[in-house]
């Protein structure tokens, strides 16, 4: 685990350099086709440094704030959009704005999404749920489960995880910056469709940076052909991108080529959520209880999830290397207290 945490730096140092470069040299390019030219060894090398890595978390870590999120950034900035626009003022807010899936909360009171703190019984729920969960593993319990249950408990281990280590990057990086950094998550199992569960709840920093770089070209480019209904290819695009983004985040996991589940789970939900658009604009039934609507969604996430998305995970025993790297991480913080009480 020290050789892989001193790749994992490795990693970080050269993502380092690399955004240096962007924020010293391709900066001073005008936009357009030109600065694009000056990034791409950029976008090969964020695309290239998670395969010095085989842990798990540092793999995903890597390849969704570099080869996902800081490409997609950079391919904006090189046209002077998203939010390396304006050029931040100096290179630890470009470094941070760039790499990590964060963006400030400028105008709260216009936002969409609700930017209270989380409510600390909230919290603490979270924390004990979690705490569940690691102490089932640790005395494999986990073992024992029909395999539904232990899909469900994997997938909520799953989002507490993310939104843990997010909303601590979130955290800190608020600190650093002195400003206000949005949430990544937004309370998703209160989610009452899936334009809500995806538009305004789940890791907003990614329906965010989809929006400017596939769905609005998109729509504008079939616009002329197909008129309104461009919106809706914008949709589908965005969903279809965002499935081949997680087939790389498994590719690097995995090492072994896509089966294509996972860019079926998002094409699936991209098809469904334009029907559910397409029945609210047309008012064809009345819209459901609140409570009614959460469950249904909750439900169609959850059982197409493990359908389609966490199939490749259970074949690979990749939930086993996740179980295995957070047990190791509760065992070295065990022993750390241990050494400073005695």
């Amino acid at each position: 685990m020290e050789e892989e945490l001193r790749n994992f730096i490795k990693v970080w140092i050269s993502a380092l350099i690399s955004i240096s470069y962007c924020y010293y040299i391709s900066s001073k390019i005008s936009k357009g086709f030109l600065r694009l030219l000056s990034l791409l060894p950029i976008f090969i090398i964020f695309l290239l440094i998670p395969l010095f890595v085989s842990s798990v978390h540092f793999c995903v870590i890597s390849t969704f704030f570099l080869s996902w999120l800081a490409n997609f950034k950079l391919l904006l900035f090189a046209f002077d959009q998203g939010p390396l626009t304006p050029l931040p003022s100096n290179l630890s807010r470009f470094f941070c704005f760039a790499s990590f899936p964060i963006k400030t909360n400028q105008n709260p009171s216009s936002n969409r999404v609700s930017h209270k703190p989380m409510p600390k019984w909230v919290l603490a729920c979270k924390i004990m749920v979690f705490s569940f969960l690691l102490r089932l593993y640790g005395n494999n319990y986990h073992n024992s489960l029909p395999r539904s249950a232990y899909l469900f408990i994997f997938t909520i281990h799953i989002y507490l995880e993310s939104e843990f280590i997010l909303a601590s990057v979130g955290a800190l990086l608020s600190t650093l910056l002195s400003c206000e950094i949005e949430p990544v998550f937004n309370d998703p199992y209160l989610a009452t469709s899936l334009q809500d569960f995806w538009s305004r709840r789940w890791n907003l920093m990614v329906p965010s940076i989809l929006r400017q770089t596939v769905h609005i070209p998109v729509q504008r480019f079939t616009a002329p052909f197909i008129g309104k209904q461009a919106f809706y290819a914008g949709v589908l695009a965005t969903f279809t991108v965002s499935g081949l983004m997680h087939e790389l985040i498994y590719y690097y996991i995995i090492r072994k080529s896509p089966t294509w589940e996972v860019t079926c789970f998002f094409m699936l939900h991209g098809v469904v959520l334009c029907a559910e658009m397409v029945a609210k604009r047309m008012r064809l039934c009345s819209p459901p209880h609140r409570a009614v609507s959460s469950l249904v969604v909750l439900a169609f996430v959850i059982v197409t999830a493990g359908w389609l998305f966490t199939p490749q995970v259970m074949r690979n025993n990749v939930d086993k290397r996740v179980i295995s790297e957070c047990l190791f991480v509760v065992d070295v913080v065990k022993s750390q207290v241990v050494r400073i009480l005695m």
